[in-house]
């Protein structure tokens, strides 16, 4: 079995969440699995290796787990972005969509320096709302983005749209739901 056909039987498909007409893709088999996990995270990393990387990027929430290793594969920093209200310290914030609800994301002022480079990783790219909003963030607090990496791609919510002119990969792509 290829490498990401392993990876996609890992991903448990719910129905109708988190509202009807939602097929919420589950990764804690993928998770759960050591030897899974562990191909997905090199595989994720595997543009990066050769490249100079100064901070990962994670999404709240399951972004977090896939940078965290990311960023520990390519001995890099981690920042996060988090729903607002979330951090403790001064934040920088930008409004977005999704496919069922619209909210606020938000980082530490202090997360990214000027001029660093830095990788994004979130789990899905689905109408793409959340990943604009964190491109803008990276951008508004002077980082460079090497590059943005998903997990899982919902190609029929046209997500990459909304993200013209970035470079970004994504490992597994859903044509229909």
């Amino acid at each position: 079995m290829k490498v990401k056909d392993l990876i996609k039987s890992k991903i448990r498909e719910i129905p109708d969440w988190p509202k009807k007409g939602v097929s919420f893709k589950d990764i804690t088999p993928l998770l759960q699995d050591k030897n899974v996990f562990c191909k997905t995270i090199d595989l994720l990393i595997l543009p990066y290796l050769k490249k100079k990387v100064d901070k990962i990027v994670g999404i709240d929430a399951r972004g977090f787990i896939l940078a965290a290793a990311a960023a520990y594969k390519l001995k890099t920093g981690l920042a996060i972005v988090r729903k607002k209200g979330k951090l403790p310290s001064k934040t920088v914030s930008r409004a977005y969509s999704l496919e069922y609800a619209s909210n606020t994301l938000e980082m530490h002022e202090d997360s990214i320096l000027p001029g660093e480079r830095v990788v994004i990783i979130d789990d899905v790219l689905a109408t793409g709302g959340t990943m604009a909003a964190t491109v803008g963030l990276v951008k508004e607090l002077g980082g460079r983005i090497v590059g943005i990496e998903f997990l899982i791609e919902l190609i029929y919510l046209k997500g990459r749209k909304n993200l013209k002119g970035q470079k970004m990969r994504s490992l597994l792509k859903y044509y229909k739901e």
